[in-house]
């Protein structure tokens, strides 16, 4: 039986993750950002201005283009989400996800929320 480390190893194969030091440039260039953590987590934590709230439970029904449930976002197939969480790891398998829906330049940040913070600390 395969363990969550197991599968969040095989889920980081596939993505080509962010340093928290790229991503500023990757929404510049029209990523979109988005935050999937929950709102208790968020107020606690702190937000993101110029991310994207969707929450975890939801994530795949609003960046499906052919989703009846989708944000304005998503276009199409191609583009290039960059999910967030608090620390990296439930953003791997999130992104990893919105590959097998085809969204296939999904990726997350490498330490998620915290590594943008400890930008900001700089």
């Amino acid at each position: 039986m395969p363990t969550i480390d197991d599968i969040l190893l095989t889920a980081r194969d596939g993505l080509q993750r962010l340093a928290a030091s790229e991503v500023a440039a990757e929404v510049a260039a029209g990523a979109v950002l988005v935050d999937i953590r929950p709102a208790a987590q968020r107020t606690h934590e702190g937000e993101v201005a110029e991310a994207l709230i969707i929450e975890r439970n939801v994530l795949e029904w609003r960046c499906d283009p052919a989703s009846d449930a989708r944000v304005a976002e998503a276009v199409d197939h191609d583009v290039r989400w960059i999910v967030l969480c608090s620390q990296g790891y439930t953003s791997s398998l999130a992104a990893a996800s919105l590959q097998q829906l085809g969204l296939h330049r999904a990726t997350d940040v490498i330490g998620g929320y915290q590594a943008l913070r400890a930008l900001d600390d700089d």
